[in-house]
């Protein structure tokens, strides 16, 4: 079983604060399933408008947390890292259900298992919680691009 600390995350995925959203992997098997930890406190940049009376982390970024641990377990799985020639798409969310809220001083749980791989599309089946009760859930879909690097630019023909 494989953990990974954050260096390792960073190696991983090319998201950096403040869309980071996986602190720890404490649960790895390649090919089947993850278990990942994302640490919700009062300083995430989202709490100021989301809500400043009653500060809760967005569905839709438990949702993304939950993307970028599938995105930790299909590099693991592939053996490859992130890098600046390739991106890892989310391309579906299916089923996504939101059970509980997440507040500041919550650990979110992310627990992600592959249902299916097709050509370049992963299928995932994940899991949000917060003390043993499921805060949301969803099946996603992703996938990995190659890309064009930037061209070059030419500084001779600046002005």
């Amino acid at each position: 079983m494989t953990v990974l600390d954050i260096r390792a995350i960073l190696e991983h995925l090319p998201h950096r604060y403040p869309f980071l959203l996986v602190d720890r992997v404490v649960e790895l098997e390649k090919g089947k399933r993850i278990v990942a930890i994302k640490n919700v406190t009062i300083n995430e940049p989202f709490f100021v408008g989301h809500f400043p009376h009653l500060p809760v982390m967005p569905g839709v970024l438990q949702i993304e947390a939950l993307a970028q641990a599938a995105g930790i377990l299909s590099f693991q799985t592939m053996g490859k890292v992130s890098d600046d020639s390739s991106v890892y798409y989310f391309v579906g969310i299916d089923n996504a259900r939101f059970k509980r809220p997440v507040v500041p001083g919550d650990q979110l749980r992310l627990e992600v298992e592959i249902t299916r791989v097709a050509r370049s599309i992963w299928k995932y089946s994940g899991r949000a919680t917060v003390d043993g009760q499921v805060a949301a859930e969803a099946d996603l879909m992703c996938t990995l691009r190659d890309i064009d690097p930037a061209p070059a630019r030419d500084e001779s023909s600046a002005s």
